[in-house]
């Protein structure tokens, strides 16, 4: 029973999902802390707020509305998107590309009127059963260099 669990556990995608996990809840406090620190304040000069920004809200009816703190979130959010889109995403994108062995366009074929075996379009003459294909209907004839 511990066996398999403990095989489970050191498998290689799990422990990277954990690194990674760990790895993004350090990055979102840098982040968040970054936004609350220097780009809310500077929201709250633009705006007229005095003090940080983050802290003002507006009631309706006895209700409290934080829209500073969803502000506050809102662009931690974009800036979180931003740096892993341009700092992972199209980095990777762009190696994956790179390294990514061309493909071929795919050969048109045509059935061999003759054993309707399929053969490409441009063929000259039949793989199978070696008639001469060029000429016949579908298929080109053959261009011959006058010497």
């Amino acid at each position: 029973m511990f066996k398999g669990f403990r095989s489970f556990l050191l498998r290689g995608n799990v422990v990277d999902l954990a690194v990674g996990i760990v790895i993004g809840a350090a990055f979102t406090a840098v982040v968040t802390g970054f936004v609350t620190a220097f780009l809310t304040p500077l929201v709250g000069v633009a705006s007229g707020a005095i003090g940080d920004f983050s802290k003002e809200s507006f009631s309706i009816g006895g209700t409290v509305f934080p829209y500073g703190a969803f502000l506050n979130a809102a662009i931690s959010f974009v800036m979180i998107a931003a740096v892993i889109y341009f700092a992972v995403v199209l980095p990777v994108t762009r190696l994956q590309a790179r390294f990514e062995p061309v493909k071929d366009k795919p050969v048109a074929k045509k059935a061999c009127p003759d054993c309707l075996s399929t053969v490409p379009a441009a063929a000259v003459r039949c793989a199978h059963c070696t008639t001469e294909l060029a000429g016949r209907p579908g298929f080109p004839a053959i261009q011959r260099s006058a010497l």
